[in-house]
């Protein structure tokens, strides 16, 4: 009993991760036009200003910063952009326009943001180049990215270039270049808003691995595919829980761990397991590696669709992870 507990609030953690980043992703759409003035310019960004004023030359324009950080406007001429913020450089137009217009009311908004990129890639919906946009979190990050898939495993590891300063996590490490701070974090901890929610900075890369699956197959309740928890570990007797039990006429004792043979992404070695011993607590319990199949078949050796274990690779590879337990 407290093996299915453990497993169930495992899940059900995977589950809020899920819920909670797809909720953020829609907030996050709804509110995409919002942009702070806080927000600090750079090369390529592109913006646009409102001077009722002087509509005849602001109206309908766009103007593109410069990778010298510099953009050039009617009537102001050049000015510095990149680096400053939008208040800033709002602040210093409505200076030079004050030469031709008594309190002149200026407003600068970013029409396409270019300046703050971040790579999120693997298991998220939309994998891709996003613009921070700001000051972002990394749930912040993963949201505007859809969210993750449900395929995505527990972890979430960053990438930084060090001349934006190490990762602040304490697992952060330099490279093997020496040029990049990498580190990783947990899922479940970005949720939590605790210290590993942490900024995301321009050019970092953000990578969120798929799960690993263990498979069963043949006589059980629920064949299917199953992701190993945040823990790293699950035996044959947490798999057979998993997938709701054995059915009356499997032959548990003649089960078998199809596993990978090192190096190989096909060839396959059979481990013997005698699930009923295990189950008597007569035999240690058998750790199960990423992509192991548990095949039990049933009381006739040999089910007429399991005649091969390619059969029973082609069978596991085709199922889907078991969607009542994500």
């Amino acid at each position: 009993m407290c093996m299915k507990r453990s497993f169930s609030a495992n899940l059900l953690l995977r589950s809020l991760v899920l819920l909670s980043l797809t909720k953020f992703a829609l907030c996050q759409q709804t509110d995409a036009s919002a942009t702070s003035l806080d927000y600090v310019l750079g090369p390529g960004d592109q913006i646009s200003l409102a001077v009722p004023a002087l509509a005849q030359d602001f109206a309908s324009k766009n103007f593109r910063i410069e990778r010298s950080g510099d953009v050039a406007l009617p009537i102001v001429g050049n000015l510095h952009a990149g680096g400053r913020t939008l208040q800033a450089l709002q602040d210093e137009v409505k200076s030079h326009l004050s030469s031709v217009l008594q309190n002149p009311d200026v407003v600068i908004t970013v029409s396409e943001f270019a300046s703050q990129p971040v790579s999120v890639l693997g298991a998220v919906t939309l994998p891709g180049i996003r613009q921070l946009q700001g000051r972002k979190t990394l749930f912040e990050v993963l949201s505007l990215s859809g969210g993750l898939r449900a395929d995505a495993g527990t972890i979430v590891e960053i990438t930084r270039d060090l001349k934006m300063g190490a990762i602040p996590v304490p697992n952060a490490a330099p490279s093997s270049t020496g040029q990049f701070s990498v580190a990783t974090v947990k899922l479940k901890n970005v949720m939590n808003a605790s210290a590993e929610n942490i900024i995301v900075m321009p050019g970092d890369t953000v990578f969120v691995p798929k799960a690993d699956i263990v498979y069963a197959v043949g006589s059980v309740t629920k064949p299917g595919g199953y992701t190993i928890g945040e823990d790293g570990i699950l035996s044959a007797l947490q798999m057979v829980s998993l997938a709701g039990g054995v059915l009356r006429n499997s032959a548990m004792e003649k089960a078998k761990i199809l596993r990978l043979v090192p190096g190989s992404t096909a060839r396959r070695t059979e481990i013997t397991v005698d699930i009923k011993r295990l189950m008597a607590g007569k035999l240690p319990d058998i750790p199960l590696q990423p992509n192991d199949i548990l095949f039990i078949p049933n009381s006739s050796a040999k089910s007429a669709g399991y005649r091969t274990i390619e059969a029973v690779v082609s069978v596991a590879m085709g199922l889907a992870i078991y969607n009542g337990r994500l």
